[in-house]
């Protein structure tokens, strides 16, 4: 059968979904392994998940310094001999720290997997924090913060998020210059001890994976309890966001406004999440969006404009983020509002509606490509106690959400007088 170019092939929509669930297994003294086996190389990636990230520090820095340090030398290893090693069997390593969770992950050849969590066990269970590589990385993050200080999209969203949640909020905190004074060595090492080990560890394991990898995981993570093995204190603290609309923070030598338009909302365990997100993707979540189509294309305000709906373990919060030339921020602004208003106000075309639904489902599809994907995937539901049947409920959400539904959800979460504004620039 000759295939015909001049006809396009018939267009199909996506009626259900399939995706490799994660399987569940335990090491012998309790840390939970979840594996994905898929993929067709011969590559892994294994990725240790502590509940250590910002939320659970008591001052600035110091979930992401105590992350950080942890490759910077152990017992038996310089730093510079960890890294050579760990490159010397063509694996590579990397530390993360974001809201709720810290994580240490190494991708690795499956032939050296057993040789190169040799190091990571080190930096694991044994380091020694040296005083000289904490007065480097203090001394290097504060030069980082003080150029990134003058950049107004940084200023901007660091303030949005004081503003959303509380300057005490954990979600809230933001780093100032007098912070790199105050943290000390002695509270990153105690900050480690609190919260790196096996009664606070998760990990997750993805790729084409060896037979024997759950007893070389066991082996040298499962044998027995590890490190300083406490309960993990939860921080108890309550929101404090602002009551005030409008905000200005000036840069007189700015040559752009960064500009931020939001308030603070839900997460993803709560049933509008789902219906929202087609919402937001409307308004600002791809680069077809009516924002972009407005502000950019039509306007040439700004190379870019987006929205979001972020979603953390302990709340979430909705945003729109743009940078524009500073003769052109009210009218900007201005547009924002008009184009929330009119999903308000007017339901949203069929056609349009098709258009994001297809769209927001194919972004899902190709998401869920290869095993490393998948393991994002599961670690999304798995960091808020959810199960797989999230994915099914999401689907639904995306298919039969009608242009009535977009327009109570507008009228319910995206009315003026509850978004909280904030430009850092000029007016």
């Amino acid at each position: 059968m000759t295939l015909d170019r001049k006809q396009a092939p018939d267009f199909k929509t996506i009626d259900k979904i399939h995706i490799q669930h994660a399987v569940e297994n335990t090491l012998d003294n309790g840390i939970k392994v979840y594996t994905i086996d898929s993929g067709s190389q011969e590559l892994t990636k294994i990725e240790f998940i502590f509940k250590a990230g910002m939320y659970y520090q008591s001052q600035p820095l110091l979930a992401s310094a105590a992350n950080n340090l942890l490759e910077t030398g152990t017992k038996n290893y310089t730093a510079n001999e960890l890294s050579d090693n760990i490159d010397f069997f063509g694996s590579f390593f990397e530390c993360a720290v974001e809201q709720d969770f810290a994580s240490l992950a190494l991708f690795s050849l499956n032939k050296y997997i057993d040789k190169s969590l040799h190091y990571v066990e080190d930096i694991i269970k044994n380091p020694t924090f040296p005083k000289d590589e904490f007065d480097i990385y203090i001394s290097n993050k504060k030069q980082k913060h003080l150029v990134n200080s003058e950049k107004v999209n940084v200023l901007a969203r660091r303030r949005f998020s004081e503003l959303v949640f509380g300057e005490k909020h954990p979600y809230g905190v933001t780093v100032k210059n007098d912070d790199f004074e105050k943290l000390t060595l002695d509270s990153v090492i105690e900050f480690y001890k609190t919260f790196y080990h096996s009664g606070n560890c998760t990990i997750i394991a993805s790729g084409k994976l060896s037979n024997d990898l759950l007893e070389v995981l066991n082996n040298r993570f499962g044998k027995m309890p590890w490190g300083h093995v406490q309960v993990v204190p939860t921080p108890q603290v309550k929101l404090d966001t602002t009551q005030q609309q409008h905000h200005f923070i000036e840069k007189s030598d700015a040559i752009q406004s960064a500009v931020r338009v939001g308030r603070l909302m839900f997460n993803k365990k709560n049933p509008d999440y789902f219906k929202f997100q087609v919402l937001n993707t409307i308004l600002g979540g791809y680069f077809g969006s009516r924002l972009m189509a407005n502000i950019r294309e039509d306007k040439g305000y700004t190379y870019g404009i987006g929205s979001g709906l972020a979603s953390l373990v302990n709340g979430g919060f909705f945003y729109i983020s743009t940078e524009v030339g500073t003769d052109v921020t009210k009218d900007t602004l201005k547009e924002i509002y008009k184009e929330i208003k009119l999903l308000r106000e007017e339901l949203v075309d069929a056609d349009e509606l098709e258009t994001v639904r297809n769209y927001v489902l194919g972004q899902f599809l190709r998401s869920v490509d290869g095993p490393y994907s998948l393991a994002d995937k599961f670690k999304a539901i798995w960091e808020f106690g959810l199960d797989y049947d999230y994915f099914e409920k999401y689907f639904e959400a995306v298919k039969t959400i009608t242009p009535e539904e977009i327009k109570t959800l507008a009228n319910t979460y995206l009315q003026e007088k509850d978004l909280i504004e904030l430009v850092v620039g000029k007016k």
